[in-house]
């Protein structure tokens, strides 16, 4: 496997290409001109990060001033414009300001930080203290948020389909969680490595969430962007853990296609290999493992997936029978042979995934 020294970083968003290219081909122009606007940015934006990756990414540099254990976090505005950071508008240990969207990413850094943290004593998403950077107001009528690898940016929405990316922190958390697999085991961005990597980053956020209002597994959602779609969208979400395939049927997005279990898994060359649409499966996975043990998700279910993505076995090209396999070693050495090995051994049971 990749450490972090030959890390790939990729580029990574919230909302599939799917979702966007369906918008793409509506006849109303307020609904395509902000899509196709976006595709055009990601696909820039993802032609850059890989140029980045050829060329060599810039080093950051260390800051004197963070300490081990406390964030360090920065906040920049792209006042619509698409050049990167931005202007900075708050650092770590500002008052909140005035912009709205501002203290929701200045607070979602904080709490992807905090849980990483508190829950499995990681120092920041590359465990060495890595400074949090992200810029808000990204581009007009931007309907993504994304991960290049080395900070956080987020769109307005257009506010016909999607509102501001800072609004759900279940989203900041997924783009962050990308930074996370980047730096430990740098899953492959294609087909079933590529829908583990879409995953870990649906189930930290949804964790990170679950953290920040104190839910129990019983007590959550387990939908991932809830609030992100606006009221005229008939959905509730952009994905649902508990229900793989219900998060949104709408005449203008079309249906959720998330699969649940392999009877579905979805063959396709779009979407890197349905990354979007396959994490269903392993998400559906973890859903059931967490919800059978109660309590904290992040306590039992959550320290075996952290566990697996960690700790060194994972490769890069690993296929979700290769990721459960590991889920049930690490439950065994973590947890012995009681319940959590049994909630996590049976969850890819009910999604049709075989362990060896």
């Amino acid at each position: 496997m990749t450490t972090n020294g030959g890390f790939e970083p990729v580029f990574c968003t919230i909302v599939p290409p799917h979702v966007l290219d369906r918008l793409a081909q509506a006849e109303d122009p307020v609904l395509h001109g902000p899509a196709r606007r976006t595709l055009q940015r990601d696909a820039y934006e993802r032609t850059q990060r890989r140029l980045t990756t050829v060329v060599g990414a810039p080093a950051v540099a260390a800051l004197a001033e963070a300490e081990p254990g406390k964030p360090h976090r920065t906040v920049h505005d792209a006042r619509h414009g698409t050049a990167l950071p931005g202007t900075k508008v708050r650092g770590e240990g500002d008052a909140p300001g005035k912009d709205a969207t501002v203290n929701r990413a200045y607070a979602g850094l904080g709490a992807t930080f905090e849980l990483f943290l508190k829950a499995y004593a990681r120092d920041s998403i590359d465990g060495n203290g890595l400074p949090l950077d992200a810029t808000v107001h990204y581009d007009r009528d931007y309907n993504n948020a994304f991960w290049n690898g080395e900070q956080m940016v987020f769109g307005d929405g257009d506010g016909e389909i999607f509102l501001d990316f800072t609004i759900p922190i279940d989203v900041i958390g997924h783009e962050l969680a990308h930074g996370v697999t980047q730096y430990t085991a740098n899953l492959t961005y294609f087909g079933q490595p590529g829908a583990l990597n879409e995953s870990m980053s649906d189930v930290f956020g949804a964790l990170i969430k679950q953290y920040t209002l104190g839910q129990t597994a019983e007590e959550a959602d387990w939908l991932i962007g809830a609030g992100l779609l606006a009221p005229r969208v008939t959905g509730k979400a952009l994905r649902s853990m508990k229900e793989p395939g219900t998060a949104y049927d709408d005449d203008v997005l079309g249906k959720d296609p998330q699969p649940a279990t392999m009877d579905d898994y979805v063959r396709t060359g779009r979407d890197n290999g349905g990354v979007h649409i396959n994490s269903g499966i392993p998400n559906h996975a973890f859903y059931l493992a967490a919800t059978t043990l109660g309590g904290h998700a992040w306590e039992r279910a959550g320290q075996v997936w952290y566990d697996v993505l960690t700790g060194g076995e994972l490769e890069q090209d690993a296929m979700f029978t290769d990721f459960a396999t590991l889920t049930v070693k690490a439950a065994r050495a973590r947890f012995g042979e009681g319940e959590e090995l049994q909630a996590v051994s049976k969850a890819w049971e009910r999604v049709g995934v075989r362990t060896l």
